[in-house]
């Protein structure tokens, strides 16, 4: 688990979720859609009850069509990271907003339906990677620490030739 903090004085107000997807152990490719400026995950924020957890499979399902039974969550693996972003209600305003990611590998390859985005790519896993610097980067830095240091989870999803 990777956590970024913040000042001790600053709670975030503002708090979305969603998944970094894997597939093709033979060749390791993470998923990315498109927005119309830039690269991103599926993720979106919590409704009002709903746990992260449950927001990352919601917001996964809702933006790619990938269901919770696609995929296998890598158990002991989110990362969270905090940044400052204009408040919608009132773009002069900031506000802290904390995004959590799960790590999650695909069952069996399956269509990818976008319904939010203008496109997706499958990225091919080839660290160091300069995607997006305010959260995409650093998420892929982090997911490269912990496969380096997790041999249970490299063996479980077949990723041994990451050695």
């Amino acid at each position: 688990m990777a956590f970024e903090p913040t000042e001790p004085s600053e709670v975030p107000t503002v708090f979305s979720s969603g998944y970094l997807i894997f597939r093709n152990p033979a060749q390791l490719q993470f998923l990315l859609m498109r927005h119309q400026d830039r690269w991103d995950l599926p993720k979106g924020h919590l409704d009002p009850e709903e746990t992260k957890a449950q927001a990352a499979v919601r917001e996964l399902q809702e933006e790619t069509g990938i269901e919770p039974a696609d995929i296998t969550t890598v158990p002991d693996f989110a990362f969270a990271h905090q940044y400052q972003v204009n408040s919608r209600r009132d773009p002069s305003r900031v506000a802290l907003k904390e995004l959590t990611i799960y790590l999650g590998f695909l069952s069996s390859d399956r269509a990818i339906e976008c319904t939010e985005h203008a496109s997706y790519q499958w990225w091919d896993w080839s660290p160091p990677h300069r995607i997006q610097p305010q959260t995409i980067d650093p998420l892929l830095a982090c997911v490269e620490k912990y496969l380096q240091a997790s041999p249970t989870t490299r063996k479980l999803f077949g990723l041994d030739s990451l050695d």
